[in-house]
């Protein structure tokens, strides 16, 4: 028993301290401390993963190898999140994470949203003729669908609780709320280059209004991430689908800075204006949602 009063007597001061420290640090402190306590809980999952799969760096990650490293990363984050929230004296619920019928409902619509704003844009490209139906692949999809579907919740779930709940909330604390969002967006866009950067390079200012626009997703949802959520996982899920099964082939019959650069959406005129569109929408109907 006196053992045990030592030890809780000479921890107790310094968690503490530390508590109260990070209740009353700077926005840009708890960020960091966020992302460092991410990265080094990771790494040693990291290392033994790029074993396993046989992968040496700096060879380019092949897409069967960055998936299981992707997925081990951000089921991480919601545990470090929790850690960081417990010192900072916030919930989830703070940061927008509500679970009920409401953002259920949300989730859903924005997942909608994502899709249809996307069938909309690829339609006007096959009716200019910038691209068209690789018909023979449709007989790839069903395999793949539910699978995708899954990664596509949950790679958007994390990145929405991370970067529009506690990256933009923490930071809305010391700035004016615009500059929360473009910082937290910036942020957001230059995080992707970790995994692949001349891919990546060219989609930064498409990354950057993504972002921007699912904050205003956050707003219209009444401060509720399940419409950024579901908005952002539909994106996901309808570009991994096309990608995976090859359902689209360029035609070559204008620059790919209109229809994406190296195939990505988000790296053409085309992606920025299905973004530009989804936000309008969103602030056009913002009370419905």
């Amino acid at each position: 028993m006196f053992f045990l009063f030592i030890l809780t007597t000479y921890f107790e001061s310094p968690v503490n301290a530390l508590l109260a420290f990070m209740e009353n640090a700077p926005a840009l402190v708890v960020v960091m401390a966020f992302f460092i306590f991410w990265i080094v809980c990771w790494l040693p999952v990291a290392t033994v993963s790029a074993i396993l799969l046989n992968w040496q760096p700096p060879k380019l990650l092949q897409p069967e190898q960055k998936m299981p490293l992707l997925v081990s990363l951000y089921l991480l984050a919601p545990l470090i999140l929790w850690g960081v929230s417990w010192l900072t004296n916030k919930s989830f619920s703070d940061y927008g994470f509500v679970g009920n019928l409401s953002t259920l409902g949300s989730l859903a619509l924005g997942f909608a949203l994502g899709v249809m704003s996307l069938a909309i844009v690829f339609s006007g490209q096959f009716g200019l003729g910038w691209c068209s139906f690789e018909k023979t692949n449709f007989k790839l999809l069903l395999p793949i669908l539910l699978p995708i579907f899954l990664i596509a919740l949950l790679v958007g779930g994390i990145e929405e609780l991370v970067f529009r709940g506690f990256l933009f909330t923490e930071l809305a604390q010391d700035y004016p709320v615009w500059v929360a969002a473009a910082i937290s967006s910036l942020i957001f866009a230059l995080l992707h280059l970790v995994w692949e950067q001349r891919e990546t390079a060219p989609q930064l200012p498409g990354l950057w209004l993504m972002g921007m626009v699912l904050v205003l997703a956050r707003f219209a949802s009444s401060n509720n991430l399940g419409l950024a959520w579901g908005l952002h996982a539909g994106w996901i899920w309808a570009i991994a689908t096309i990608d995976t099964a090859e359902l689209i082939t360029y035609t070559g019959k204008v620059s790919d800075w209109f229809t994406g650069k190296n195939k990505k959406p988000l790296a053409g005129l085309a992606g920025i204006i299905c973004v530009l569109g989804t936000g309008v929408i969103i602030w056009l109907f913002s009370r419905y949602f």
